[in-house]
């Protein structure tokens, strides 16, 4: 129960999914806000046109107005000899500078190097079975790969035309930690596409036909032809769909960095603190937020799963036991040398990547790749700005820049008029930017008292 203008207000519905948009918005409005009408037109404002907002609001459920996030582009990105401009979807102030500025500090010294190390993705069909045992499995394996093959071939016909589909199927025993559960790890091929659906779909028929095939083994003892299906689902951990993004040059062509250090004391500060990233979690965690920065933003710009791409990021990241840095670098016999591996499973063909119109000019943009080349991309994104975010660590520290970026924010939160706003970024053109500050100087100016 809430209290609205005195009174007891049951904020519970039923059938709300059922309600046309906009008796959706006005129920909102109405229950949860002061202002409803007002409230009730803003989301409205934010509505496309009619086409356009009915494929949006097939994306999701009860959805009653639009989320507006900034559509960035980061240009002069130098990948495997091919210029892009790489589209990014992200509020952070700083990031699409400090992958621009990585890009093209890297366009002079030979650019961003890719190549995909792998590219198979994974499901799991979970199930228990109580029959004697784990050999009589291993030995029935053969004859159920086949009849699973077999049974789900009308659903893998597609893709493996296009020289994709069932890769393996590999039986584990997890009986030690669970009675009776084994698993079936399925690894798959799925071409251009994310392949989540793909993939569920051939799981589930193979939940479908393993409790049959089973029941059909009579030279097996009664209770050795039962098997029970838990689940069937993909896995978003797919550490053999990998891609690697690398830079390097000779420490000599690093050239002079902010507070005058040289390319030598840089290159070995950098490495040092790649180092501490490898070593630390508490560093590591916060090291791999800015990898995904640029990651994320690549990846929501093309509609691909940014929520499966950091879950398994991060579980790569702690796959020997550990929490560390997904990226690495070396300072060996005069080279400087910094990459970056990455479990990355993106789509360029099906589900939204062809359906949100600007993911689809997103990869217009980027000369539709395939998903290899998407991955390729967005791992040198996410490794361009660990660059830059390392290089302000260790030369004039992240604030520096980070605050210079967010200076209109704190201008817009303060209600600075124009001229306000230009007098306001000449004079912290080159001061340290603060709130505290920003706020002083305003001040000053509105009160006529001068500003040092």
């Amino acid at each position: 129960m809430n209290m609205k203008n005195g009174r007891k207000t049951d904020l519970t519905v039923s059938g709300f999914s059922k309600l046309p948009k906009t008796e959706k918005i006005n129920w909102v409005a109405r229950h949860y806000f002061e202002s409803a009408d007002e409230v009730a037109g803003e989301l409205r404002s934010y509505w496309q046109e009619e086409e356009a907002q009915k494929v949006i609001d097939g994306f999701s459920e009860n959805v009653i107005s639009n989320f507006v996030l900034p559509y960035s582009v980061a240009p002069n990105f130098l990948i495997n000899g091919r210029t892009y401009c790489v589209p990014m979807v992200i509020e952070e102030s700083s990031v699409v500078a400090a992958a621009s500025s990585a890009a093209k500090y890297w366009l002079s010294r030979g650019g961003f190097k890719a190549e995909i190390l792998g590219i198979r993705k994974v499901g799991q069909l979970h199930f228990l079975w109580h029959g004697g045992e784990a050999e009589i499995l291993h030995q029935l394996m053969p004859r159920l790969r086949e009849r699973l093959l077999a049974d789900s071939a009308d659903i893998t016909c597609n893709m493996r035309g296009r020289g994709g589909g069932v890769i393996g199927i590999e039986l584990r025993d997890f009986t030690e930690q669970e009675p009776g559960y084994f698993q079936l790890l399925v690894t798959f091929e799925t071409c251009d596409s994310m392949g989540a659906n793909f993939i569920n779909s051939v799981l589930e028929q193979f939940a479908e036909s393993l409790p049959v095939f089973f029941a059909e083994q009579a030279c097996l003892p009664a209770e050795a032809r039962q098997a029970e299906v838990i689940m069937a689902i993909l896995s978003n951990y797919t550490p053999e769909c990998l891609v690697r993004a690398t830079v390097e040059c000779p420490v000599a062509a690093l050239g002079e960095f902010d507070g005058c250090m040289n390319p030598a004391d840089f290159a070995a500060r950098f490495a040092r603190a790649i180092r501490i990233a490898r070593i630390d979690p508490y560093r590591a965690t916060t090291h791999n937020k800015g990898i995904f920065n640029g990651i994320d933003a690549v990846v929501i710009a093309t509609a691909n799963d940014f929520r499966a791409v950091e879950a398994c990021g991060h579980a790569y990241a702690a796959r020997d036991g550990q929490y560390r840095s997904l990226s690495d670098c070396r300072v060996e016999d005069g080279m400087f040398r910094f990459w970056l591996d990455l479990p990355l499973a993106v789509g360029t063909v099906g589900g939204l990547t062809s359906l949100h119109p600007l993911a689809k000019r997103s990869l217009q943009l980027l000369g539709n790749p395939t998903a290899e080349e998407l991955m390729q991309i967005i791992a040198c994104t996410g490794l361009a700005q660990n660059f830059g975010a390392v290089r302000s660590l260790v030369t004039t520290g992240i604030q520096y820049g980070h605050m210079k970026m967010h200076l209109t924010n704190i201008l817009n939160h303060l209600n600075a008029s124009e001229p306000e706003i230009a007098a306001a970024q000449a004079h912290f053109a080159n001061r340290p930017v603060s709130f505290t500050g920003v706020r002083a100087f305003l001040d000053g100016l509105r009160t006529g008292q001068q500003v040092h």
